[in-house]
């Protein structure tokens, strides 16, 4: 009769458990030194070696010639174990078993000794699922078995059990097992195996598995079923996914608003008989790659990827901002929970859904508002202060004195003020300007101060103001805070007033002055005004 896999090639020490040495290294040197608790609770993720431990556990304290804390497997006790034939060991599976009664026939069985092996040892699999009265009918006899008795409690669902249970038990949790450690696995299995598996498709395989080393060698198995090379493009038609490249090329479409190509993606994975479900549970992968490498700085710790695949990611989640990742991952996440409840219209649900993330403005929530306005910024930014250069200083700044001296006879000399202002730093004169108080510029230092604390610390002390002909005046209370911030902070002043202010604003618009001269016809009028203009 054919074995499955996973249970041929099922650890039969503790040093053959894979990505489990936090739990193994303690395990092996309580059954050493004969230290070992009375209740264990092993915890965790289905597949991650539960069961496994369990057994092994069993076996080692029953060992007559143990080798370094893990079973010889060669004693009479462990073959007895390894066949069932062992009636001291019982494994009970609580989710078909989980009355009261099962757990009487438990504590009235725990009284007798062993008959043929030195300890008793009882594992309850599932033991989420007992009853409450079952859970009460366990207390006791799991705070004080005989000496000759040992419980070991697996669960997947550890938040399910009472507090009373988990305290009476030496508890350990079963972490998922790592891609690189599944990989290397599955390609040992497959070379015992004589089964020809490409690395790539080996951690495809290892990904799909999700840490599970039962799924991956079971997923291995089903692969290797055609009796063909198993590649990358096999796995991905086994198992109904779409690849990377794939959905790399849908993102790319969304961030193009190419809608031919996203109708397309769906078409050709419906027509490929390919579940959508896991073609968005794919995407929505990648959409948190991506948020996580634009917003952890260390983000190659929480992401499964080569370099190569990281490098292609982080050039994709440069194409969005930060609030458009989450406004298209909440999306994702809505269409996912109605593709599970209405299965007849999964391609609707994912049509319309992909078109919505194209363009926001079909969209009313506020997270889709939140996400036009960060792409608002980002083009006042770059398309006003940058796009768009201002001319030359010295050009705007001469046109103004010659309207003025229009108004005045040929024949007289030009005033001191008018030969004053076609200076690039000119001093402020009373005459003929009006300066209006601007609201926003503690926003704009803010936002300078966010990308650059240093020339930030420049423009702190320093007032702002608006005049009439739509300039900017800057007013600092020394030279040297004046001539820095000029020389330092332009560039990032003139794209940080274009936001705030709405507007495009050139280097030409900022003076840059001394507060010796205070201004005036600044009123409490004129800042009502000022922020009705804004309005």
């Amino acid at each position: 009769m054919h074995q499955a896999l996973y249970r041929k090639w099922r650890p039969r020490t503790f040093d053959e458990v894979c990505g489990q040495d936090h739990i193994t290294s303690i395990l092996k040197y309580e059954t050493q030194s004969g230290q070992f608790s009375h209740a264990y609770l092993f915890c965790g993720s289905r597949g991650t070696g539960k069961t496994t431990c369990a057994k092994i556990l069993a076996k080692a304290v029953n060992c007559e010639s143990p080798k370094n804390g893990s079973p010889c497997g060669e004693c009479a006790a462990c073959r007895a174990i390894d066949s069932g034939a062992a009636t001291d060991v019982l494994e009970m599976d609580a989710a078909s078993n989980n009355g009261v009664d099962d757990i009487r026939d438990i504590r009235d069985e725990v009284v007798y000794a062993p008959s043929g092996l030195k300890y008793r040892v009882y594992i309850i699999d599932e033991v989420h699922m007992l009853s409450t009265s079952a859970f009460n009918a366990l207390l006791k006899t799991l705070e004080e078995p005989p000496a000759h008795v040992v419980f070991v409690l697996a669960t997947t669902e550890l938040q399910k059990l009472p507090a009373t249970i988990v305290s009476r038990c030496q508890r350990f949790d079963f972490r998922r097992i790592a891609t690189d450690v599944l990989t290397d696995r599955l390609l040992y299995i497959a070379e015992k195996e004589q089964m020809n598996v490409t690395p790539g498709a080996a951690r495809l395989i290892a990904r799909q598995a999700q840490g599970g080393m039962r799924d991956a060698i079971s997923l291995l198995e089903l692969c290797g079923g055609s009796r063909q090379d198993i590649t990358e493009e096999l796995v991905a038609d086994t198992v109904g996914s779409v690849g990377r490249e794939a959905m790399a090329a849908v993102v790319e479409a969304l961030a193009e608003r190419r809608y031919d190509d996203l109708f397309e993606a769906v078409d050709r994975t419906v027509r490929s008989s390919k579940d959508l479900a896991v073609f968005w549970q794919e995407l929505i992968s990648l959409y948190r790659d991506m948020i996580v490498l634009r917003t952890a700085k260390q983000a190659a710790r929480y992401l499964d990827l080569t370099d190569t695949e990281e490098a292609a990611i982080r050039a994709l989640a440069e194409r969005f901002s930060k609030e458009t990742l989450l406004y298209h991952i909440g999306l994702l996440d809505e269409a996912l929970f109605a593709m599970q409840k209405a299965n007849a219209v999964k391609r609707t649900v994912a049509e319309l859904t992909l078109v919505r993330m194209c363009d926001p403005a079909m969209d009313t929530s506020n997270e889709s508002i939140l996400a036009r306005l960060s792409r608002l910024e980002e083009q006042a930014v770059t398309g006003f202060a940058a796009a768009q250069p201002a001319p030359p200083v010295k050009e705007q700044k001469e046109k103004k004195p010659a309207t003025k001296s229009e108004t005045q006879p040929r024949t007289e000399a030009p005033t001191p003020a008018a030969e004053a202002k076609p200076q690039p730093t000119p001093a402020p004169a009373a005459e003929g300007r009006t300066l209006r108080g601007m609201r926003v510029w503690p926003e704009v230092v803010e936002r300078i101060r966010s990308t650059d604390p240093m020339n930030a610390s420049f423009l702190r002390q320093a007032k702002a103001y608006t005049t009439g002909d739509r300039e900017i005046v800057v007013r600092f209370p020394s030279e040297f805070e004046r001539d820095m911030a000029k020389s330092s902070c332009e560039n990032a002043l003139t794209a940080a007033l274009s936001v705030c202010l709405q507007r495009p604003v050139a280097a030409g618009d900022i003076l840059y002055e001394l507060t010796d001269e205070k201004p005036k016809g600044s009123s409490g009028i004129d800042t009502i005004i000022e922020a009705i203009e804004e309005i």
